[in-house]
């Protein structure tokens, strides 16, 4: 988007959530997993946090206004759900492409001991094979397809002990597929990580 403030307007979306949940960054140490351009690391660098680690398995896609930042410790080539967090953070924020939230927020918590994990639900991603069959996807996903994504996901937090603290709807929808069609909606959960007596905080 021309018009947005920042790299990406992934900056845009994280942006509202924070907003929405009237949650304050500065001063804060963060995790970026699967940062891609980097509109997540964009928005929170400009809302005052003190570091980020931008975590991404492509390679060279990453901004070199972001990667040139003093604040940003650049890990490509690297995958989230495997990687050695070099450092506890206060917040990880979370965009995996193609990865369910199953998957996701397991990983995210490896980087937190009693932090906060902020969440971009794609619901395409959450669907298993014989609802995909079911759906068309590139014409956008029924509503009781999105209500149970969302269900499962609370599912998932719930067994992880992750508490939730705040959700709320992407203000963008997710990017078009090559078939007719708007997007999906996207959502945006507000986690609390449980505290680990096994951390290595």
């Amino acid at each position: 988007m021309s018009d947005s403030p920042f790299v990406s307007r992934a900056g845009l979306k994280l942006e509202h959530a924070l907003q929405e949940f009237n949650f304050d960054v500065t001063g804060m140490t963060c995790a970026d997993l699967g940062c891609n351009v980097g509109g997540f690391t964009d928005c929170l660098l400009q809302r005052g946090a003190s570091k980020i680690f931008a975590v991404d398995t492509g390679y060279g896609t990453f901004t070199w206004k972001l990667r040139s930042d003093e604040r940003v410790t650049t890990l490509e080539r690297t995958n989230a759900l495997h990687v050695e967090p070099p450092q506890q953070v206060d917040l990880v924020v979370v965009d995996l492409g193609w990865t369910p939230q199953k998957l996701a927020l397991p990983a995210s918590m490896k980087w937190t001991n009693g932090g906060h994990i902020v969440t971009l639900i794609k619901p395409h991603y959450e669907l298993t094979k014989e609802e995909k069959q079911s759906e068309n996807v590139g014409e956008g996903l029924s509503e009781q397809a999105i209500s149970r994504v969302i269900y499962r996901v609370k599912t998932v937090c719930d067994e992880l002990s992750l508490t939730l603290l705040g959700e709320t709807i992407s203000p963008i929808r997710g990017k078009k597929s090559s078939k007719k069609g708007a997007g999906n909606c996207e959502y945006l959960l507000l986690l609390k990580a449980p505290f680990s007596s096994t951390s290595n905080a």
